[in-house]
């Protein structure tokens, strides 16, 4: 039937042990990390409104969107539901920044101007810039060729 294998207790358990502490102390450490300034993205697009928060460095803090909240459907793209995504975002992100942020708004959809209205209004956060990043098309695209009869 072939040998039995005995593993070594102090040696496999002491290192699992060692690797799971040094992962939790990693995530704590990304936890308990102050950030001050940073930048939200909101690309409020016909279908849906997504927002993102990342560092001055350009890593990602949190991110929502309103189908991650439960709307779906055509009430994904409405004013309320962008503003509760921002809500869900600043909840996230109150404990440790970014404080003093960008906005970066993308897209045509209803939710931009109540996501930045919700923003504004929030206590605690200071928003030092407002900008629209939304793609505009420039010359459009090749016409069809002439019909030849």
């Amino acid at each position: 039937m072939g040998k039995k294998k005995v593993a070594q207790k102090g040696e496999s358990a002491s290192s699992a042990e060692a690797q799971s502490q040094k992962i939790a102390a990693s995530a704590s450490k990304r936890s308990s990390r102050k950030i001050e300034k940073g930048r939200v993205y909101i690309n409020a697009t016909y279908n849906n409104t997504l927002v993102s928060v990342t560092d001055a460095a350009g890593n990602l803090v949190a991110w929502s969107s309103a189908g991650s909240l439960g709307f779906s459907g055509p009430k994904k793209a409405t004013p309320f539901a962008a503003s509760k995504v921002m809500e869900a975002i600043l909840e996230k992100v109150k404990k440790n920044g970014p404080f003093n942020l960008q906005v970066i708004v993308k897209g045509v959809g209803s939710g931009r101007d109540s996501a930045i209205r919700t923003l504004s209004g929030a206590q605690g956060f200071q928003i030092s810039a407002i900008k629209d990043a939304t793609p505009i098309p420039h010359n459009g695209p090749r016409p069809k060729k002439t019909r030849r009869v």
